[in-house]
Parts: structure tokens; sequence; C-alpha cells
């Protein structure tokens, strides 16, 4: 039918659109709090050129998503001298935003110093250091931390004690009292279960490349057995990689760290080229993956890197990060499955399935679309995050729409596998030219 070749070119192409390109990319703040000749020290490390231009970088992925993306452009062309003076002049405002609570009682924050690198390539996100201080009494007990939801993620260390204190900030809110002397170090179950939601959240939402690397070993066959074989390549090998990364065994320079970006978008191109000329697994497709898969868990180290992780419970919060991550890809994989399945088996017998056509595409038209209510609720950056995710659903239930309303045989692989894989392709093509040459 014609009109089933067309909602199969039109999901193709949403596929393809579905593609966000991270090249502003947003990253935690790491600092370390200390307290030094009677005052409560902050030493920040972070993109503070976000928040001088009024981000909200709460769930954001990439600042060229943001309304204020000019503005920051502008910020991150300026000098370190000029950009220093438009940080003096937001200090105040940051003060106030900043809550930091001593036995119960905020203390005032005062600037004490600013060091901004180089302008160097605007496209690079400029980490800047910031300290700050508040006088304290001596006989200080406590301390809480107030960081507001719209500067992002803060990863916090406290220094200078004995089982000193680390903590996650995501969202806003206040942490809990942190004894000044110390002991409130984190435990091994505490950094587990903590990590295990970042490592998720690194696929989803934010992990659209590692997603579309997932649904290409998936888009092969349906079957579990090369499924299997595949999935278990890729997650041993990125296991290895980032348990040898996050443990310092293995070291890739950030300057170099493009390179391995620019071949994980090339290993997307692969998989999903591989499908479109081969209906099966073959001999030394696991291999491959494998060989992909190792450089994909270097891609997962620089991210846990960039979070910072607990000294004395370096194992567990890793442990709890790889666990996270494979919970991700496989829920990016059951959805995949359960969409493509339900539809072979609706058209397994190859004829049109008119009720199973219609059916699919209100998923894809109304179903998903919906989604975003309950989305929009969480705020613009979680739609901003999701929207790739819900074009993915929506666009697959297109595929299967038109797989449904044909009367042929291998309606699956023709009109949902293979225009999926070309639009995986291209958008991993794209990366790979975005991260090589722009």
């Amino acid at each position: 039918m014609a009109w089933a070749r067309a909602v199969s070119m039109a999901a193709f192409i949403w596929i393809t659109l579905a593609s966000a390109v991270a090249a502003h990319e947003v990253l935690p703040t790491i600092g370390d709090m200390e307290v030094i000749d009677g005052q409560i020290t902050f030493r920040l490390e972070g993109n503070f050129e976000s928040i001088v231009a009024g981000i909200d970088l709460d769930g954001l992925e990439d600042t060229e998503a943001a309304p204020e993306a000019e503005a920051y452009d502008a910020l991150r062309a300026l000098e370190p001298d000029a950009f220093m003076a438009q940080f003096d002049a937001n200090w105040p405002q940051m003060a106030d935003a900043i809550g930091v609570i001593v036995d119960g009682t905020p203390v005032a924050l005062e600037l004490t110093s600013l060091e901004v690198p180089a302008v160097g390539d605007v496209e690079v996100v400029r980490q800047s250091v910031v300290t700050f201080a508040a006088d304290i009494a001596a006989d200080a007990q406590s301390v809480q931390i107030d960081w507001p939801a719209e500067y992002g993620v803060l990863v916090l260390r406290q220094m200078g004690v004995d089982a000193g204190w680390d903590g996650y900030l995501s969202g806003g809110g206040l942490t809990d009292p942190v004894a000044l002397a110390g002991g409130d170090e984190m435990s091994g179950g505490e950094a587990f279960m903590r990590f295990i939601p970042v490592g998720v959240e690194h696929i989803v939402p934010l992990g659209l490349d590692h997603i579309l690397f997932v649904l290409g070993l998936f888009f092969l066959s349906v079957k579990m057995r090369p499924l299997l074989w595949q999935v278990t390549a890729f997650t041993a090998a990125h296991t290895v990689t980032l348990a040898l990364a996050t443990l310092g065994y293995v070291n890739i320079p950030e300057d170099y760290m493009w390179i391995v970006e620019s071949i994980i978008a090339a290993s997307i191109v692969y998989v999903a080229v591989e499908n479109i000329f081969t209906d099966g697994l073959n001999p030394w497709r696991p291999a491959i993956i494998f060989g992909f898969g190792l450089l994909h868990g270097l891609g997962f180290a620089s991210v846990l890197g960039a979070y910072g992780l607990p000294d004395n419970a370096v194992i567990p919060a890793l442990l709890g990060f790889n666990i996270g991550v494979e919970l991700g890809q496989l829920l990016c994989i059951a959805i995949a499955f359960i969409i493509v399945v339900s539809a072979i088996r609706l058209s397994e017998d190859g004829k049109v399935n008119r009720a199973a056509a219609w059916a699919y595409m209100a998923v894809a038209i109304l179903v998903v679309p919906l989604a975003i209510i309950p989305i929009s609720a969480m705020g613009p950056d979680a739609v901003e995050a999701y929207l790739p995710l819900l074009f993915m659903v929506a666009a697959l239930s297109g595929l299967c729409a038109a797989s449904c309303a044909v009367e042929r045989f291998e309606t699956y692989r023709h009109m949902v596998a293979m225009p999926a894989s070309i639009g995986i392709a291209l958008i991993g093509a794209y990366w790979v030219v975005e991260r090589v040459f722009l």
C-alpha cells in the first residue's frame, strides 16, 4: 500500500530528526569544602558562564538548547578579565541563591578568588575555579548546603578531616547536617545505591548515542540468541574499560576524548549498516561489538569521572553506576522489544492487519505525544531531554503500523528494521562529522 510506505518513510525521517547533538555539554560542578582559619571555604570548579547567563541547568544536557544560549556563547568568548567583571557583578545574586547554614543559622558568603582559563576553543566548556568563604564560630558543629536546582549538579567533598563527607546534589534541596569535625563518610552501600540512578540517567535520557548503538544491536534480529550474544559482548567490554579507567589503569587525556567519541559514533554507523546488508548474526560481529564496547566504556568512565567518586567507596560506586547503565540499556531494549514483537505477532501470517496498523498509528500520533504532558510538569529541561526518546518511540510505532498494513513476507525487516537502521546510520554519520570536523 502506498500509504504504508509513506508512513514508513515519515517514521524513518522522524528517527533521523530525533538526534540531539551535544556541542555545549553540561558538566557537574566539582567542589571541595574545608574549614580553614575560622572560615568554611568552598572551592568550586565548573562552567560558570552558564550560571551568569541565567541558564536553568536542572536536567539540561546541552547549553545550546537553552533560550539563553546566545548570551552564554558571548560570555564563553570573553577574555578572562572581562568574564571576571561579569562574574563579580553577578556574585551578589549567586551568594543569595547558594545557602550555607551553620548550626541552623545562614551565614554570609564572601567571594575570595576567581580563576578563569584563557578563551581557547569556544566550542569546549571552560572550567573556571571559584572560591568563596564564610566566617563560623570556633565551636561550630555542623553545616548544611542548599545548592539551587538551576545551577545543575554539584559534587562536593569535605576536606581536611577524617572520614569526610561526600555529597551529590541534584535537583535542588537542602543537605542533611554534615559534621564539621568529619565522620560522615559515605558508606559502600550508600555509594552503591547513589550511583545506580546516575548510571540510568546517563543512558535514559542523556545517552542518546549509547541508546542508538544498543538499538542497532536489537534491529539485527528480534530473536533472543543473537541479541544475547551481542549484548553480552558489549556489556563485558564496556565493564572492563569502565573499571580500568575509573581505577586509573587506563587514562585518555581530555584533549583526545574527541577521538573516542568519534569512534563511538562510527560504531553506531557500523552496526546499523551491517543490519541493512545482513539478516543474521555473522561470526565476527560479537568480536567487533566487543571492541566497540571497550570504547563505549571509556565514554562511560569520562562521565563517571566528571561526577567524582567517594575515595573510600570507589568500587561500590563503580558497581552501582555500571548496574545503572545496564538497567538503562535493558529498559531501551525492553521498550523496543514490546513494540516490535507485538507487531510481528499481529501480522505473522503475512496478511494485512488494519486494526493493528491503526492502533500503532494512534500510539505514534496520539499516545506518545500526550506523554509530553506529564514530562512537561518536570520542567522544560526534562522535555528537552526526553523529546528525542519520545520521537523514537513514535517513529518505531509508525514503522510497525506500516508493517501491519502491507501484505508481504518479512514485513518487519523491510518495513521496520531496515528503515530504522538507515535512520540510525545517518544520525551516527552526522555525529562522526560533527565530532571530527565541527
